[in-house]
């Protein structure tokens, strides 16, 4: 599974995007690989029973792929979660083993993780995310 959903980025990248963005995705994917996967898991299917709290009451970390809730948000928020962490993001006390990145992870290298997910979706899901993302960008003061 881990080497078909790598070829369909990777397939994915050659045939439609063009040559920058084709080295931003093989750079999102190592940048995953090297921060995100030990949770999010290597071939972005998160850890077991994600939905279900666990005894500290904190949530595993959500599948990247599309069977999570990933494409739910918009590009800022994604972009977001990232650099601060999701306690920070939601607030109210919510507790979250994820660190923000801000002091690890560039924007850009964070953005080519984000492109990276998104380049293993169906086109369907991302559609719908990219539409999510424009409608937030015009919604932004």
């Amino acid at each position: 599974m881990k080497n078909t959903i790598r070829l369909s980025a990777v397939l994915l990248a050659t045939t439609v995007l063009p040559v920058a963005a084709q080295s931003d995705v093989l750079m999102g994917e190592r940048l995953y690989q090297e921060n995100c996967a030990s949770c999010h898991g290597v071939n972005l299917e998160g850890q077991s029973d994600w939905r279900t709290r666990l005894p500290n009451g904190r949530l595993p970390a959500p599948p990247h792929d599309a069977s999570g809730h990933t494409w739910h948000h918009p590009d800022r928020v994604l972009l977001d979660i990232v650099k601060r962490g999701p306690a920070a993001i939601v607030g109210n006390g919510y507790e979250s083993d994820m660190p923000g990145y801000e002091d690890v992870l560039t924007d850009d290298e964070i953005t080519a993780i984000i492109d990276y997910i998104k380049s293993t979706w169906p086109n369907r899901i991302r559609a719908s995310q990219e539409s999510r993302s424009l409608a937030d960008e015009q919604a932004q003061p």
